[in-house]
């Protein structure tokens, strides 16, 4: 293959930032195409640690081409303050190693105040990070977005920008909250304008050369297929597509193109915020996976919530997104358990179920079936072959792809890149 599409097959936080940056390596261009700064990826090379929110994980090697696709959301000093930080540590950003899509719509301040007034009237919390996600999202789709585009002609952004304040001052007249003035949003778009228009491409043109040229695309995408907007836990989802078609509508490349589809899944499963959760474990069992996972959010620092492996919610997205394996990271978390649970099915109102239904009610009343495994007392810290791992690991590796329906071709066992075990090449299959 010559397009590898990575995907988070759970609730997001799986451990994509190092999979793709191990990927990108043998790619030439890896691209972002939906979500916007509310996810976050950690990478950690030689002992030195990246966090990276809308940069695509490759910008950190050189001599690699880094997409931001017309999917994504993006907040413009948001960008332009991880661009500083990343240099800090020496990495070269130009418009040579990056292009953001010129029609990907902004992320403005109105919008992160929406995000937070809209969140405080809830009266049962999503679990939004506040950062003007789902508002800007909802702007795109009302067709009154301001796109990095927009900024190259004045009078164009004074159009948009009146037609997106109509929308926005009535809002906040209803909230009692002052008005905000056209000129104080135009003179912020001219400020950044200049520090980012030079990155702006038409990306899907440039996607299509790339393509018929024969490189290696690699596709990043954001959070999890678990809190895709239509197919994940509704309301307690992000605000855009998260499977993997996406990859094509959120950059511009026909979808001809075809791509090997891999699905990052952490050894167990946590969650962020609020939602159901049929395998969580609020108790000592969780506790230890999160310290152990060091389960804290990259962007928000927010304690993620902790459970065993549920085979029923992982078979199901690899369904969805046309998984074509998966990358088991945080096996060494397991180690010194003596015994591990996953869930391979579902009970709820006296019916046995092997799939999460769509109702509100189903999801948060659906109680799992547990089989039980062997631990493992060895270390799995560093494997980086297949024989290295203990017999009761491995044998856990293989009872998951039973389960899921899917082979794991990639094995990750620490965050350190090179601490990978690598099955089946994405990129060979």
């Amino acid at each position: 293959m010559t397009n590898v599409i990575v995907v988070g097959s759970q609730w997001g936080d799986e451990g994509k930032g190092k999979i793709v940056d191990w990927l990108s390596e043998t790619a030439d261009v890896i691209v972002r195409f939906q979500g916007g700064h509310n996810a976050g990826h950690t990478l950690v090379i030689d002992g030195k640690v990246y966090k990276l929110s809308l940069l695509p994980s490759g910008v950190v090697r050189p001599n690699k081409l880094s997409i931001i696709g017309n999917g994504v959301v993006v907040d413009p000093k948001a960008l332009l303050d991880e661009m500083a930080r990343i240099r800090e540590h020496g990495v070269e950003i130009t418009p040579e190693t990056l292009m953001i899509a010129e029609n990907v719509a902004l992320i403005l301040p109105v919008h992160q105040q929406m995000d937070s007034s809209a969140e405080g009237m809830r009266k049962h919390k999503i679990g939004t990070t506040g950062r003007g996600i789902g508002p800007a999202y909802e702007d795109k789709v009302g067709r009154r977005a301001i796109r990095l585009c927009d900024l190259t002609d004045d009078a164009i952004m004074a159009e948009r920008v009146d037609a997106l304040l109509q929308h926005h001052n009535v809002y906040r007249r209803g909230l009692g909250v002052e008005e905000i003035q056209p000129q104080d949003l135009i003179g912020f778009l001219k400020e950044i304008r200049e520090q980012l228009l030079p990155y702006a491409k038409p990306v899907w043109k440039e996607l299509d050369q790339l393509a018929r040229a024969g490189k290696r695309i690699l596709f990043e995408g954001a959070q999890g297929l678990l809190l895709d907007v239509d197919h994940g836990t509704y309301p307690f989802v992000t605000s855009s597509n998260t499977v993997s078609s996406t990859a094509f509508g959120g950059s511009g490349l026909g979808m001809q193109s075809g791509a090997y589809v891999l699905g990052i899944t952490k050894a167990y499963t946590t969650r962020v915020g609020e939602g159901p959760f049929p395998t969580e474990q609020d108790n000592d069992i969780g506790q230890l996976l999160g310290e152990r996972g060091h389960e804290f959010g990259t962007v928000t620092g927010r304690k993620r919530r902790c459970g065993w492996f549920d085979a029923v919610l992982v078979r199901q997205t690899v369904k969805l997104a046309g998984i074509s394996g998966i990358a088991l990271t945080k096996l060494d978390v397991m180690d010194g358990m003596p015994e591990i649970k996953i869930c391979t099915g579902y009970r709820y109102q006296g019916q046995e179920l092997d799939y999460l239904p769509a109702s509100i009610a189903a999801q948060a009343g659906v109680e799992a079936v547990y089989e039980t495994l062997p631990g493992w007392s060895e270390s799995t810290v560093g494997a980086r072959s297949f024989k290295d791992l203990p017999p009761a690991a491995t044998h856990y590796v293989r009872r998951i792809e039973e389960l899921i329906g899917t082979p794991v071709s990639v094995v990750s066992t620490s965050p350190e890149r090179q601490d990978t075990i690598l099955i089946k090449d994405p990129f060979e299959y």
